[in-house]
C-alpha cells in the first residue's frame, strides 16, 4: 500500500484498491461522530490487490479501535458518504500506475482521452473508449486534448447537470494543467462548428444517430425503506441468520453482546457489532456480509457498512424510530436541554445562528423591529423591495409609524371561503380547529428586514382549504418578491418560535370561525387543556368535556355558564400555574375559580358529566433523540422522490440549480437555489421523504420552506460557517468557450496534431 498525493485525491485507477480513512475535524458537523475507514475495489482489482488492501485495512482498524466506521465501496456503486469527500467529481482512470510513475502526472500536455461524466451531487468521469460509440443523448462527454478541453453536452442533459460538469472540467484542468488549458462547450452542435471541427478530427465523422440516454437506475425513497433487521449467531459449526424485526426499528433490539445485519432494501448492508463481541466476530464483519448478500442473490457491489456499538453512522441511527445515546459521549444536546430553559437573549440569537437554530428561534417572538430616527420601519420595507426591484407597495400589511421607536409586526389571515381574511389583531392567538392561517411574521437581522410566514393547519380543515392556504401564501410571497420563508405548521406540533409569537396566548377552538355566528350558539360547558412551562412552549387546546381528557400532569380550564375552574393537576408545577392564569384571560372573562386535583366541588364533576379514569401516572421526561442534520439533494425519478446525500455538508454544497433537503429531525428544510426550476415540488417532496421515512417519522414535522439568498439563523445554524455575501454575480464563467475556442490558429495547431506535446 502507497499513500496517495493530496493532489491526487479523486482519482482511482481501475486495477487497484485503495483505502480512505477520513477523521472529523469540525465538532459541529459531526457531533462527536466516529471516523470513517473506506475499503474501495476497482473493477479490475485481482485478488492480490484485494487481500493487501483488506489486510491494511484490519490494521488500521486495530490501531483506531471501535470508534471506526467501517465501508466496503466498489467502483461506480460507491456510497454517497465516500462520494462526498471527492469535490467537484471522482474520476477513474483506466489500468493501473506503475510503481515508478506519479499518480497524476501534472503540466502534461501530451494526451488524448474521452471521459465520460455523470451523475447527479456527485459527479463521476470514467475513461472510455475516445469513438463517438460512446456517447449518448443523456450524459456529459469531455474531449481532453491537453491544451484544449472540449465538454460536450448531451441534448438531454440538464442544467444543473451542465454546470456541475462543467465544475468538474475545471477541477481537472486546475489540477492536471495548471490552468493552462482552454476549455471549450458544446451545447449545441450546429451553433459550435470550430469546436465540432477538433472533435470530428479526432473522433472522426460520425455515422448514424447518437444512443439514446441512458436510464437512471437510482434507488428511491420507498426502496430504501424497505429494511429488515437479521440476528447473526453460530450454533454449533453453522452460521444461523434469524430475521429479528420490520420497520417501524427500536434501539432495544440491539444487544451489546450479538451481531446484526441491517438490510436496507439489498441497496446497502449494515452490520452491527455489539460491544462485547468478540475481536474474532469483528474481524469475520466483512465476510459474513458477503455471505449474506450471496445468499440474497445481491449484486457483489453492494455497499457494506460495519458499526460497533456506540459509535453508529447518522445514517444508521435515522433507521430506527429513536435513538438515544448509551453514554454521555453528545455534549452538544445536553448543552441543548440546558440552553432551553435559560431566559433567551434577541441578541445571542442574532449573532449566534448555532443556537437559533439549536433552540429552533429566529429571535424571542416579540416581533419587534428596531427603527432609529434616519429611517421609518415603512422606509426599511420599501428599500428592501427596491433591492429586490419590486413594487414598493405591500398590500395587506401593517407598517409601523416613524414615530415608533418599536413596532409589532405580526399579521395574521383566516381562510374562509378559500380566501384570506385579515383577522382582528385582538384575537391573532384565538385559531380554530376547522380552518387554516396565514402568520407573517417580521423582524430585522444584521440590518435587514427580514419574512417568517407560518401556514397554521388545523386538525378538522379539508382538502380545498389546504389547498387555498398554500396558494394564499404563494400569492404573498410574489407580492414580497419572493422573500418569504415559509413554514407549514400542524396544529399541536407548532414550532416554539410559533409559540413565542402569542406569549403563552395561543388557543386553539374545537370549531369554525364564525361558525356559531349562524344562528348556532357555542356549548355552554367547554374544557381546555394547557401545556407548557413558559413562552415558547406554550398552548392551550380545546378537548372534549368530558373527565377522561383530564391529565394529572397538566392543568385544564373548565369553563361553564357563571364560573371557569382553573383545575390544577397535582403533577403540575408552579411554571405550568403561571403560564396558565396567562391562557385563562384569553378563555374567559367569568369568575376565576382554583380547584385542586381531589378537591374539586360536586358541581365540576357534574359539569363534565361524572367522574371517569383519566390519566394519572407521572409523566417520564421525553426522550431526546440523538440525531445529527442531514443534508440530501432532491430529484424525481418517474414519479419518486431520489436523494442523494452530501455527508459533512458545508454552505458550498448549496448549488442555484438545486433543491435541497435538510433534516435536523424536528424540522424538514426545502433550501430552493435561485435557479432551481422544481421550488413547487418541493413541500411535497418534504411530505413524501416523511411519509417514506423507514423511522416512522411524523407526519405533522413543519416542512420550512427557504430560498437562496433569503436563509433564516434556524437554517444557517447548522453549517459549520455561512457567508451571506455568498451569492453574487460570478463571472468565472467568462472563460468558458461558447461555440469557438477563440482562435483559428489554435484549431490548426490541434486538428493538425492533436496529441503534440506543448
Amino acid at each position: 500500500m502507497l499513500p496517495v498525493p493530496e493532489g491526487a485525491y479523486g482519482n482511482f485507477f481501475e486495477e487497484h484498491c485503495y483505502v480512505v480513512l477520513h477523521v472529523p475535524q469540525s465538532l459541529k458537523a459531526t457531533q462527536g461522530a466516529s471516523s470513517d475507514l473506506h475499503y474501495w475495489v476497482g473493477k479490475e482489482a485481482g485478488a492480490e490487490a484485494q487481500g493487501a488492501a483488506a489486510t491494511f485495512v484490519q490494521q488500521l482498524q486495530e490501531e483506531r479501535g471501535t470508534l471506526t466506521v467501517l465501508h466496503r465501496e466498489a467502483q461506480a456503486h460507491e456510497s454517497d458518504c465516500f462520494r462526498s469527500y471527492f469535490r467537484p467529481g471522482i474520476i477513474y482512470r483506466k489500468g493501473g500506475l506503475p510503481s515508478d510513475l506519479k499518480h497524476v502526472e501534472t503540466n502534461m500536455f501530451n494526451i488524448q482521452r474521452l471521459l465520460h461524466i455523470k451523475g447527479r451531487k456527485h459527479m463521476s468521469a470514467t475513461e472510455v473508449e475516445l469513438s463517438w460509440n460512446s456517447f449518448n443523448k443523456g450524459d456529459i462527454f469531455l474531449l481532453d486534448l491537453g491544451k484544449m478541453m472540449i465538454q460536450w453536452n448531451g441534448p438531454k442533459t440538464s442544467i444543473s447537470e451542465k454546470a456541475r460538469g462543467l465544475a468538474l472540467t475545471y477541477s481537472i484542468r486546475d489540477r492536471e494543467r495548471g490552468g493552462r488549458a482552454q476549455i471549450g462547450v458544446v451545447d449545441d452542435e450546429v451553433k459550435a462548428p470550430d469546436l465540432m471541427q477538433i472533435m470530428e478530427s479526432v473522433l472522426g465523422r460520425r455515422v448514424g444517430s447518437l444512443r439514446a440516454a441512458m436510464p437512471n437506475k437510482d434507488i428511491n425513497q420507498l426502496q430504501k425503506a424497505n429494511i429488515r433487521l437479521y440476528h447473526i449467531y453460530e450454533k454449533g459449526k453453522d452460521l444461523v441468520v434469524l430475521e429479528l424485526a420490520t420497520p417501524p426499528l427500536t434501539q432495544d433490539l440491539l444487544q451489546e453482546e450479538d451481531f446484526y445485519i441491517l438490510d436496507q432494501g439489498g441497496f446497502k448492508i449494515y452490520v452491527w457489532q455489539g460491544g462485547l463481541s468478540s475481536l474474532q466476530e469483528r474481524k469475520a464483519a466483512f465476510s459474513r456480509a458477503a455471505g449474506f448478500i450471496q445468499a440474497k442473490g445481491y449484486p457483489t457491489y453492494t455497499n457494506v457498512e460495519v458499526v460497533n456499538d456506540g459509535a453508529e453512522s447518522a445514517a444508521f441511527k435515522q433507521l430506527f424510530r429513536i435513538w438515544t445515546e448509551k453514554r454521555s459521549r453528545n455534549r452538544r444536546l445536553g448543552r441543548i436541554d440546558k440552553l432551553i430553559h435559560v431566559k433567551l437573549d434577541v441578541g445571542k440569537l442574532h449573532s449566534q445562528p448555532e443556537l437559533a437554530a439549536q433552540l429552533r428561534m429566529v429571535d424571542d417572538g416579540s416581533g419587534k423591529v428596531e427603527v432609529g430616527k434616519a429611517q421609518s420601519l415603512e422606509q426599511c420595507h420599501c428599500q428592501h423591495r427596491a433591492d429586490l426591484g419590486c413594487d414598493q407597495s405591500l398590500p395587506g400589511s401593517r407598517l409601523g409609524h416613524p414615530q415608533e421607536e418599536e413596532t409589532t409586526l405580526t399579521d395574521v389571515w383566516c381562510m374562509q371561503d378559500l380566501r384570506r381574511q385579515p383577522v382582528d389583531p385582538k384575537h391573532h392567538g384565538q385559531l380554530c380547529a376547522g380552518n387554516c392561517y396565514l402568520v407573517l411574521y417580521t423582524y430585522q437581522r444584521m440590518g435587514r428586514v427580514q419574512y417568517l410566514l407560518y401556514l397554521w393547519q388545523g386538525h378538522q380543515a379539508t382538502a380545498d382549504e389546504i389547498e387555498a392556504l398554500n396558494s394564499n401564501a404563494e400569492e404573498l410571497d410574489t407580492m414580497y418578491c419572493g422573500a418569504l420563508v415559509q413554514e407549514h405548521v400542524t396544529m399541536g406540533s407548532e414550532p416554539p418560535h410559533f409559540l413565542a409569537i402569542f406569549q403563552g396566548q395561543l388557543v386553539v377552538f374545537q370549531e369554525r370561525a364564525g361558525h356559531y355566528g349562524r344562528g348556532k350558539s357555542a356549548p355552554t360547558t367547554r374544557l381546555f387543556h394547557v401545556q407548557g412551562t413558559d413562552s415558547y412552549s406554550t398552548r392551550t387546546v380545546e378537548v372534549p368535556a368530558r373527565a377522561s381528557s383530564l391529565n394529572s400532569n397538566d392543568i385544564f380550564l373548565l369553563v361553564i355558564a357563571g364560573v371557569c375552574y382553573l383545575w390544577f393537576g397535582k403533577g403540575c408545577n408552579g411554571d405550568q400555574r403561571e403560564m396558565a392564569r396567562v391562557a385563562v384571560t384569553v378563555i374567559s372573562k367569568k369568575n376565576e375559580e382554583t380547584v385542586l386535583e381531589g378537591q374539586e366541588p360536586p358541581h365540576f364533576w357534574e359539569a363534565l358529566g361524572g367522574r371517569a379514569p383519566y390519566p394519572s401516572n407521572k409523566r417520564l421526561p421525553e426522550e431526546v433523540p440523538s440525531v445529527q442534520p442531514r443534508l440530501f439533494e432532491c430529484s424525481s425519478q418517474m414519479g419518486c422522490l431520489v436523494l442523494a446525500e452530501v455527508v459533512f455538508f458545508s454552505q458550498e454544497d448549496l448549488g442555484q440549480y438545486d433543491v435541497m433537503l435538510l433534516d435536523t429531525w424536528q424540522e424538514i428544510f426545502l433550501w430552493l437555489g435561485g435557479a432551481a426550476g422544481a421550488w413547487k415540488k418541493a413541500v411535497a417532496w418534504g411530505q413524501e421523504y416523511l411519509k417514506a421515512h423507514p423511522a416512522g417519522r411524523s407526519l405533522a414535522t413543519p416542512i420550512v420552506l427557504v430560498k437562496q439568498g433569503h436563509e433564516p439563523p434556524t437554517f444557517t445554524g447548522w453549517f459549520f460557517t455561512w457567508d451571506p455575501y455568498k451569492w453574487t454575480p460570478d463571472p468565472s464563467n467568462k472563460e468558458v468557450v461558447e461555440g469557438s475556442p477563440g482562435t483559428a490558429s489554435l484549431i490548426s495547431e490541434i486538428t493538425a496534431s492533436p496529441s503534440s506535446p506543448a
